[in-house]
């Protein structure tokens, strides 16, 4: 029985649905050794919440590369805009220029106009970026602002869609940190029941995720101006270690010792002094 290609049709006569002709070729690549691609774990906790006068983000300050803690106090709330700022979770390289490139286009734009960039910019200049590179930048942002329209809040995916939520939350550990939210948050909240909220929410994600740790930020953005806090709170400050583990010299026997000279001087090898 003849086989029938999707390349013998024309182009505009292929037929329509989903094309699996590249299944068979991925097995089979998948038996020889061939890695299969697997979504990157963005290691992070990342939150926001709308309050009666403004927007509070919030973040872990953990940074880590796979199993290993490569900062313990790293900023991963970002600047934008006076008004505005964006919280990221993801490769920390992409969060931090893709938030940088954002910042320098907003800040032509305030020159050009004289006038503050609205928050809706802000999200249409992101989203457009990522969407573009159709997830290849693991960018996942919080951002939070306000503007004549007054507080508002918006979540971006690396592939480019966006929500506009009253809380939100992102990273490996948002699911415990959306549990809080959703059990504690309610509208028209005050400025510190909201700023505690946050930093619940992120200890939340601190103490049940491995990927996130450290310490909670937290920025408060208000029409009058912009708090940033960092180090809001220090959960998990280092102890005083409860025993003394100072060993006297020959507490341990030495089994065996093997002294080798791994240089070998010989002659013509001395450097000549005139």
């Amino acid at each position: 029985m003849a086989t029938t290609s999707i390349d013998s049709f024309p182009a505009t006569a292929r037929p329509g649905g989903f094309s699996f002709e590249l299944h068979t070729r991925n097995q089979v690549l998948s038996s020889r050794g061939a890695a299969v691609p697997r979504a990157t774990k963005t290691g992070t906790t990342i939150v926001g919440v709308v309050y009666k006068h403004g927007v509070v983000l919030g973040a872990d300050t953990r940074a880590t590369e796979g199993p290993i803690v490569a900062d313990k106090n790293c900023e991963k709330i970002h600047y934008i805009a006076p008004n505005m700022y964006c919280c990221g979770a993801g490769t920390a390289a992409d969060t931090e220029f893709t938030t940088n490139l954002i910042s320098s286009q907003l800040e032509l734009h305030r020159l050009a106009t004289g006038r503050q960039a609205r928050v809706v910019t802000a999200m249409t200049l992101l989203k457009q970026m990522l969407f573009k590179y159709q997830g290849q930048v693991g960018a996942a942002l919080i951002l939070g602002g306000c503007d004549v329209e007054g507080p508002q809040l918006f979540s971006i995916h690396p592939h480019g869609s966006t929500d506009k939520l009253p809380y939100v939350t992102m990273g490996s550990g948002s699911l415990a940190a959306m549990s809080i939210m959703e059990a504690k948050w309610t509208p028209d909240m005050e400025r510190q029941d909201a700023i505690d909220l946050v930093d619940n929410a992120i200890r939340a994600g601190i103490f049940n995720d491995l990927g996130s740790g450290s310490n909670v930020d937290v920025t408060v953005i208000t029409p009058e101006g912009v708090d940033v806090l960092r180090n809001y709170a220090t959960p998990n400050e280092r102890g005083v270690r409860e025993g003394v583990y100072d060993y006297a010299r020959g507490t341990t026997k030495v089994l065996t010792e093997s002294i080798r000279s791994l240089v070998e001087v010989v002659d013509g090898d001395a450097m000549e002094v005139e």
